[in-house]
């Protein structure tokens, strides 16, 4: 079974058991995410396809590390006028282990 959700302003695809990397949780390491914005379920033998929403469909995850990434660069100039200015940036994300894929209160049996 197989999900796809929504957060941070992104879409996943999801099977349980997989690790992914998601704009930060605000959630304590170790501790539950449940995410209810599903936009697709599927198995085997179906698919579900929201619109926009699977209904009572659930993602569980544990949060396993508060990261940043990779530190890029941002640099300004405008020619002949000696304006420059650099800035770095880090963008903080969370890891997450898939727990379950829930549909309508009964659980992957897989």
């Amino acid at each position: 079974m197989y999900a796809v959700i929504a957060t941070g302003g992104k879409q996943y695809r999801v099977l349980e058991g997989d690790i992914i990397d998601v704009e930060k949780v605000p959630v304590e390491e170790g501790g539950q995410v449940e995410f209810n914005r599903v936009l697709l379920v599927g198995t085997d033998e179906d698919t579900l396809i929201g619109r926009p929403l699977v209904m009572q469909a659930t993602v569980k995850a544990t949060l396993l590390k508060q990261m940043k990434s990779k530190k890029i660069i941002v640099f300004k100039a405008k020619r002949r006028k000696h304006y420059r200015r650099k800035n770095g940036h880090r963008q903080q994300f969370s890891r997450l282990r898939i727990d379950s894929i829930e549909m309508g209160g009964m659980k992957n049996e897989s």
